[in-house]
């Protein structure tokens, strides 16, 4: 695989409007899928599951998250690690931005 470089992940995210969630593609290689996420305030990714585990590193804002039974909230700098097939819900509390590393290999 080449490498990949970017210096400003934000710059894949210039804006979130209002009301919504935006996502990036960041790498998609043989192992791991990476996309960044951007969830304007008060937005909701409701409760569903991933096939493959996956990593949640939030990058800036604050998020109410659910991981199966558990609660949880997310700041600049959390890092999460979820088995496959937990469910999981994320609700931006202010805009926030959040790297997904699914891991597929």
């Amino acid at each position: 695989m080449n490498e990949t470089v970017i210096q400003q992940l934000s710059e894949l995210l210039p804006e979130i409007p209002v009301e919504t969630i935006v996502s990036r593609k960041v790498l998609s290689g043989d192992h791991v899928k990476v996309t960044l996420f951007g969830f304007a305030a008060g937005e909701e990714l409701t409760e569903h599951t991933a096939a493959y585990p996956a990593i949640l590193h939030f990058l800036s804002g604050e998020a109410d998250l659910q991981l199966g039974d558990e609660k949880a909230t997310a700041v600049p700098g959390t890092w999460i690690h979820m088995p496959a097939k937990l469910p999981h819900s994320v609700v931006a509390r202010t805009a926030v931005t959040m790297l997904l590393y699914l891991v597929v290999g």
